[in-house]
This record gives C-alpha cells, sequence and structure tokens, in this order.
C-alpha cells in the first residue's frame, strides 16, 4: 500500500533520485522548472529558469542536473550551478527528461520535443568528459536503467510502448551491438515510463495512466504491480536506509479540472515501504 510522500502537485513530476549519502530524495517538477526535496527541516525547492529533469549523485553535496540545454554541477548548499556540457542548447525544440547515471560513473540523459514533437530527441551518454549521441530520432526517452551485472541497459521511447534491452560492453559500458525488445507493452494497452532496477535484475516501471509501478523480471516476465494515488506514474525509484522503499512521481499533465477536483493526490509523490529490494544509485564521476 502506497501513501502520499510529498503532496506538492507537480505538473509533470519526474526523476525521482535517493541520495545514498545524504538519506534523501530528489525530484523535479519538469514543466514547474524545479528541483525538488524533504529533509529534517522539511519540504525545500529550487527554482530554475528553464526545463530541469534528471540528476545523479556527485558527492554529498553535489548533483549533476539536466537541463534543456545542458549537463550541471548543482550546489545543493548555495545553489550555485555551472556547466558541464551543452546538450541540444541550440534547439529551442527539445528538452531533457528521464536520465541515469551508469555502473561505471557515466551518465545516460534522454531529450524529447517540448511538445512531444514525433522523433525530435535522441539519448546521450556523459563519459569521461565525452557527451555522445546514442539513440536518434527519440519521440519520449524514458525509461533509462541499468543491469546489476552492467550487461545491458534499458530504454523507451514511449510512444513505441516497447522496452528495449541494449547490451554494453563490460569495461567501458559503451552500447555494443545491436538492441532488441525486452518488453512490448502495447498487447496490455500501457504506456512505459521511467524505470529502476532492483538488485535481483527486476526491471520496475512506472506505467502512465495506470495508477502503478509494475516489476519484470530479466526475461521479461510480469512479476508484480505496486499501485500509487497518481493516475498518471512518471518515474520510480528505491530509497530509504535498506532500498525497499519504492517512490514515485506523478503528474496531472492531461487531467481535465473536475477529475484534479476528485483526485486531488495527482500530481504528489508517493512512497510504498517495503515494496521490494533496490540498491543504490551509482556515482556520477566527472
Amino acid at each position: 500500500m502506497s501513501k502520499i510522500f510529498d503532496d506538492r502537485p507537480c505538473e509533470l513530476g519526474e526523476g525521482p533520485l535517493w541520495h545514498p549519502q545524504r538519506q534523501q530524495l530528489f525530484w523535479f517538477d519538469i514543466l514547474g522548472k524545479r528541483l525538488m526535496t524533504r529533509d529534517a527541516d522539511g519540504a525545500r525547492d529550487w527554482q530554475f529558469d528553464e526545463h530541469v529533469s534528471a540528476a545523479g549523485w556527485v558527492d554529498r553535496e553535489t548533483l549533476l542536473i539536466a537541463s534543456e540545454t545542458g549537463l550541471w554541477h548543482f550546489d545543493l548548499q548555495n545553489g550555485k550551478r555551472d556547466l558541464v556540457v551543452a546538450l541540444e542548447a541550440e534547439n529551442a525544440v527539445t528538452r531533457s527528461n528521464d536520465g541515469r547515471a551508469d555502473p561505471w560513473g557515466g551518465f545516460w540523459i534522454g531529450t524529447m520535443g517540448k511538445q512531444a514533437e514525433r522523433g525530435a530527441g535522441a539519448i546521450y551518454r556523459l563519459y569521461r568528459g565525452e557527451l555522445r549521441q546514442l539513440v536518434p530520432d527519440v519521440t519520449i526517452s524514458n525509461a533509462i536503467c541499468f543491469a546489476p551485472d552492467r550487461r545491458c541497459a534499458y530504454y523507451t521511447d514511449s510512444k513505441t510502448g516497447q522496452v528495449k534491452r541494449q547490451p554494453l560492453e563490460a569495461q567501458t559500458g559503451w552500447p555494443e551491438g545491436d538492441p532488441h525488445v525486452f518488453l512490448d507493452l502495447r498487447v496490455d494497452g500501457l504506456n512505459p515510463d521511467g524505470a529502476v532496477v532492483d538488485q535481483g535484475g527486476n526491471v520496475w516501471i512506472a506505467q502512465w495512466g495506470a495508477n502503478r509501478v509494475a516489476a519484470y523480471s530479466p526475461l521479461g516476465t510480469f512479476l508484480k504491480a505496486v499501485r500509487f494515488g497518481g493516475r498518471h506514474t512518471s518515474c520510480p525509484a528505491f530509497g530509504g536506509a535498506d532500498f525497499r522503499d519504492l517512490y514515485c512521481t506523478t503528474a496531472r499533465q492531461g487531467i481535465g479540472a473536475d477529475r484534479l477536483r476528485a483526485e486531488p493526490e495527482n500530481g504528489m509523490t508517493f512512497v510504498a515501504r517495503g515494496a521490494g529490494k533496490g540498491r543504490a544509485e551509482h556515482q556520477v564521476i566527472l
């Protein structure tokens, strides 16, 4: 059973990150252009002048944050940000979307059109100072996550309804060979969004419009689903002292005013205690 973790509604909640050193959850409201958190002193947020969407942790006081124009070194103490590398900065059509650190200390980040323009986005990897495009012609980049044995990455173009599995080179983590379909959710009418992998290699994927995060084995077999209060579940993250708590952001985007009055929890951030057994997010090495 899930419960509300933070009752501030997001128009498009995304990118939850449990910081293992701080024991603290960070997440984004992309359309609200803000980074959000809760700590011992309560709720806090940082407002930006552009869309921000995903993060990885660099050290206790620093995040790597993805925005519509770049990847940024962000100081949690003073709110100062410094550009690490530009990201489609000259393209006014696109913004950043889903992203996650990989086991080698790199950072994968997807982009997409601000109006979900067909094929406007891509998926990139920042590794040892190099930003390289990995997947072109993406409409809605999502579900970026990594197997614990380092053998593959997962990702989706949500528009396709399919989650891909990409083999990775063992020493550096660069893609090796062609991706293939891991999950095809079109049969069930489900929409893949953000995802995370647990200790056992199971993929937990938020399903937009379905009030749930569903877990699938490494073979693609459905295992279980955890229901959340927000209709548009957007991205999960494991957290808590033992990584057994499943957090999930949700969105109000596309939900009518009448339904929002009846279901005000849409857009809030939730937690299901003891839902699974996750693992710490990888550290970004810059």
